[in-house]
């Protein structure tokens, strides 16, 4: 889901002094889904007297999740932990780094930002030892040490980012209960879920559910359609290019993917309400059609924040459920690429317990910890799967760690009046019955204006 910048200045640090175990979430050594061997090899750092400050993206409920992870850090090391978050964090870290009082750790979603910090010389390199454990550690581990790799003031490559915390957006959602009744198997490849709309049609139902109502966002959901097909038909290097405007938005592949989409969103047939309802429906409503009796439609293609807006009661595995949205079997080299988002942490103001605590993020346990509280899925493989706090979780977490790309949603990294300007727009056109060919155009002509 894209990210609107949220204004305010409202400001909230948190200190977490070393809690005693009883406070702590889990009790160390007592639940088996837990590496507890990490906790005792981190009680071998002593960082008593340190203070760490980390400054992130998460507020509310997602800030007491995190709370619980730095807990086992402050317990085992006897570091003070002070956590802050800002509803427009995006700026705050801007002003305190270029203030010269930057946090010891920065999290940020957002690779841009991170890049305009790193060519200011503001972030501390990981170093190569880091980057490759991700790459040995981690599914498609070679994205995310691209995904974490910054030029810094010299213009010079380097490996600032270490990743944490992930987000599937490659999922399509259904509800189990009406592919039995119907007879419908889940699809493994693109030809199979083509074979499965025709049939679908063929059966008097409707495939897919869309929306792209967003207010002000409207167009975004149709983005990530767009990103996903391109990582299904062209190389990862392509994609590279594309996001980086290193090819044009009208260069064949990407006006290929572009109407891939469209031709399914405009198809009064594949669509519930028709082509003329896809951007008039709101996202947060699109899937409720797969909820209705007899069904409106049998299937939703959207990330893993989506069942938020499922209706009240609806049971993750029984009432809906997904799948990886499948690669083409002609395209068997282009093997099981996934998009998706997530955090980055990295070291603005170095200092030992900076160091300790991204040494700390390379254990199973600073994942565990979350994983089993829900809201939470990783891509590191060491990780006891058995942690994680739902069945529906633990395949996002399979589907990551199995992936043989990973990248990050391609919106999000073009400039913001392209990607989440002239890329809305056109989709929105694109839908109301301009041609493919024509809206990448359009796209392409912003994109060179703001060059």
């Amino acid at each position: 889901m894209k990210k609107m910048l949220l204004l305010g200045a409202a400001f909230v640090t948190l200190t977490l002094s070393a809690p005693a175990q009883a406070e702590l979430k889990f009790k160390p050594g007592e639940d088996p889904r837990f590496n507890w061997a990490n906790y005792e090899e981190l009680k071998k750092v002593d960082l008593k007297g340190e203070t760490l400050s980390i400054f992130g993206p998460w507020r509310g409920e997602d800030e007491g999740l995190i709370r619980t992870v730095l807990d086992y850090f402050a317990e085992a090391t006897g570091a003070e932990i002070k956590y802050s978050s800002s509803e427009n964090y995006e700026q705050q870290i801007v002003i305190d780094t270029q203030a010269g009082s930057p946090p010891n750790i920065a999290v940020l979603p957002q690779p841009g930002l991170i890049q305009d910090l790193a060519s200011k010389g503001l972030l501390t390199p990981l170093g190569d030892d880091t980057a490759n454990w991700v790459k040995d550690n981690y599914g498609a581990g070679q994205s995310w040490v691209d995904l974490g790799t910054f030029k810094d003031k010299d213009g010079k490559p380097g490996f600032f980012a270490f990743p944490y915390k992930a987000d599937v957006k490659s999922l399509v959602w259904y509800s189990p209960d009406n592919f039995e009744e119907a007879d419908y198997e889940v699809p493994k490849t693109q030809e199979e879920l083509a074979e499965l709309e025709q049939k679908i049609i063929a059966d008097g139902g409707t495939p897919w559910c869309i929306g792209l109502g967003s207010g002000g966002a409207t167009g975004w959901p149709a983005t990530d359609w767009v990103e996903d097909i391109m990582l299904r038909t062209q190389t990862p290097e392509t994609y590279d290019k594309w996001v980086k405007d290193e090819i044009p938005f009208n260069d064949p592949a990407v006006v290929n993917a572009i109407d891939i989409f469209g031709k399914i969103a405009t198809d009064d047939k594949m669509v519930e309400g028709g082509a003329k309802a896809v951007a008039a429906t709101d996202f947060r409503d699109s899937p409720k059609g797969l909820f209705s009796v007899p069904p409106k439609c049998y299937l939703h293609h959207q990330a893993s924040f989506i069942p938020t807006f499922f209706p009240e009661g609806t049971e993750i595995g029984q009432d809906a459920d997904f799948f990886y949205y499948p690669p083409y079997a002609s395209k068997a080299d282009l093997g099981t690429p996934v998009l998706g988002a997530g955090t980055l942490a990295m070291i603005t103001k170095d200092s030992k317990s900076a160091r300790a605590f991204i040494e700390f993020l390379k254990m199973p346990l600073a994942h565990e910890i979350w994983m089993a509280q829900g809201g939470f899925v990783t891509p590191l493989k060491s990780v006891n799967n058995d942690a994680y706090a739902s069945e529906a979780l633990k395949k996002q977490g399979a589907i990551l760690a199995e992936a043989s790309t990973f990248r990050f949603d391609g919106s999000d990294l073009m400039p913001g009046k392209i990607g989440a300007g002239a890329f809305w727009t056109g989709m929105i056109d694109l839908v109301g019955g301009k041609s493919a060919q024509d809206v990448a155009t359009d796209i392409q002509k912003s994109w060179d204006a703001i060059k």
